[in-house]
Formats: structure tokens, C-alpha cells, sequence
């Protein structure tokens, strides 16, 4: 699984599990199969999601605009080489030794994909 594979899969995994929470003692009938980790049917809130993850983080992240505090923020790694590999998943075409203009690019990609896989995100994030 790729980072932003997984970038996604915690974001709506969390978002499904908030909303599937309150019914949490509900077991699917038998012989239907488990839902995979899918673009969901309902779009969901990644600001909403994130604000939750942040409240609960313990230390201030400024998830909304830099690529190495989202990545903290869901418990992944936030190293050059991780951002270097999430940005050859994500096509950057510019130089990865220019890590500032590559985190920028990043940041807003995540966005823009997150909002292209089935998430609403606000209105900025992505551009």
C-alpha cells in the first residue's frame, strides 16, 4: 500500500468509524462481506476528521497547509524520504532536493486527490 493510499485509508477510516460508531453493536448479516477500504459513498469531511485527530493530538499541527504536520497528525512517517516517496506516487514533476517547494506542491496535492477519492475538502485547501 502506497502513503497516500494510507493517507486515505485513515481518513475515511476514521471518518466511517465516527459515523458508524453509535451502531457499533450492529453485525452484518451472514455471508456479506467485510467493506474494503473503498472511495466511501457519502462524502466525507476531512476537515472534520482532521479538527477530531488535532483535538486529540496532544501538541499544535498545522495540518491545513503543511504536508510534514498532516502526516504526524496520522501517525505516519514525516521524513524526507517518505515525502519524496509520497511525491513520485503523486507524480512532482519538479525537483525533490527542493524540499520547501515540494512540500507546498505536497500539501495541496493530498488535497486535491483526498477531494478527487470522495472527500469534501474546504474550499483553498487544495489550490
Amino acid at each position: 500500500m502506497g502513503i497516500f493510499s494510507t493517507i486515505m485509508s485513515k481518513i475515511f477510516g476514521h471518518a466511517e468509524a465516527a459515523t458508524t460508531g453509535a451502531t457499533a453493536d450492529a453485525q452484518p448479516a451472514a455471508g456479506t462481506p467485510a467493506a474494503a477500504p473503498t472511495t466511501p459513498a457519502a462524502p466525507v469531511d476531512v476537515d472534520a476528521v482532521l479538527s477530531d485527530l488535532a483535538s486529540k493530538a496532544g501538541q499544535p499541527l498545522n495540518y491545513k497547509t503543511s504536508i510534514v504536520d498532516l502526516l504526524k497528525l496520522l501517525g505516519l512517517d514525516s521524513s524526507l524520504d517518505a515525502r519524496k516517496s509520497l511525491a513520485g506516487e503523486l507524480h512532482y514533476s519538479g525537483s525533490t532536493d527542493d524540499s520547501a517547494t515540494m512540500n507546498v506542491w505536497l500539501i495541496k496535492q493530498v488535497y486535491a486527490e483526498l477531494a478527487k477519492n470522495g472527500g469534501k475538502v474546504p474550499e483553498g485547501w487544495a489550490h
